[in-house]
């Protein structure tokens, strides 16, 4: 009975708004294209938390809003026209229409809303999007053949790669996924794009309490009851690129995460090589086909001559898995975190390895 009340009231809502020239398209409609691990389990919204999550439609009209509510009023998202110009948008705790394009031209038009923050500044609500002036939903393209997955910290999040005063803010208006070495990989690939990234996070232990291993399987990263489908989303190539945090935490024993974890003595480097050999295996229990490259960078657990690096080489060797590699990225020497151009570097370095890996028979996308 419910569900029949909900369907009579978007048709209610729908033969309103043709009234005055409105489309309102509930984000439940099938032309909207969605990336990322997104909650669709409620009923009246679909629930964004991970960085670069992404929500996409195409159009004819000359302009559109999306209804949206902010769980904090601290996330921030791209919004993309025409795969061109973007402006940023922070949504605010109230429920209400934004407008992200208007007095568009006759034709064609796409808009993209791209979360540039990370889930620990909470979730946003997807309502749905609202067209005007004798407008039109356009079908989706097909999707994309490629897929890739990132597993990562703030390198992939983007943290602070705004923050071009040096002072590595943690203010989540200088975090943009969008440019970082992970989106602009999947973007140079054409390919469908999900990052399972957190700041701080690390694989035996990181500088908050979650570590990667409790939460890489998740749908909602703050509820340990809620489990992601990974036969919804099966991607060719998985990049890892953790190890960072734990490089400085297991030299911190006054730090709590550090007692919580190891008590008070250091773990052994077996212990190490042996959880991230177990996460990797983790992740190929998921994807049984999928070519997974074992990266780090580009800070200084990356520099040469660094035992996280032989750390990760030793875990691969001990899987005997064709299908796992590993690649590490350039060490950029910097008291912060990696800027816009280093992000680009982090990028360059690592598409050729992943088009090797890809195995599709097309060009890469440029």
């Amino acid at each position: 009975m419910r569900k029949i009340h909900q369907l009579l009231f978007i048709i209610m809502v729908f033969m309103a708004c043709k009234d005055n020239n409105e489309l309102v398209i509930p984000f439940s409609n099938s032309e909207i294209e969605f990336s990322g691990r997104i909650d669709f389990s409620q009923e009246e919204a679909a629930e964004i938390y991970w960085s670069g999550s992404s929500i996409k439609i195409y159009f004819e009209g000359e302009s559109i809003q999306a209804l949206l509510k902010d769980a904090s009023g601290d996330n921030y998202y791209n919004i993309i026209l025409d795969n061109d110009s973007t402006f940023i948008l922070r949504p605010n705790t109230t429920k209400q229409y934004y407008e992200l394009a208007s007095n568009l031209p006759e034709g064609k038009h796409s808009i993209e809303i791209f979360r540039r923050t990370e889930w620990n500044r909470g979730k946003t609500s997807f309502y749905g999007f609202k067209l005007t002036n004798s407008s039109r939903i356009l079908s989706k393209p097909a999707s994309k053949k490629r897929k890739i997955e990132f597993y990562g910290n703030s390198i992939t999040a983007g943290y602070a790669i705004e923050d071009f005063s040096g002072n590595d803010s943690p203010d989540s208006t200088y975090t943009n996924n969008y440019l970082s070495y992970s989106s602009l990989t999947a973007r140079h690939f054409n390919a469908q794009y999900h990052c399972i990234c957190k700041s701080g996070i690390g694989i035996t232990v990181s500088w908050d309490p979650l570590i990667m291993p409790e939460i890489y399987d998740r749908l909602i990263p703050t509820d340990s009851t809620s489990k992601w489908d990974f036969s919804s989303y099966t991607p060719n190539v998985v990049i890892i690129n953790l190890l960072q945090n734990d490089s400085w935490l297991v030299n911190l024993p006054e730090n709590e995460e550090f007692k919580k974890r190891f008590g008070d003595q250091a773990p052994s480097e077996e212990y190490i090589i042996n959880a991230y050999q177990q996460f990797v295996a983790n992740i190929r229990t998921k994807y049984p086909e999928a070519n997974i490259v074992c990266s780090l960078g580009s800070m200084d657990a990356a520099k040469k001559g660094s035992k996280w690096i032989d750390y990760i080489k030793l875990a691969t060797a001990n899987l005997d898995d064709n299908r796992v590699y590993t690649h590490f990225m350039p060490y950029i020497e910097s008291s912060v975190h990696p800027s816009i151009q280093d992000q680009e570097i982090m990028a360059k370095s690592l598409i050729p390895v992943s088009y090797t890996h890809l195995t599709l028979p097309t060009t890469p996308y440029v």
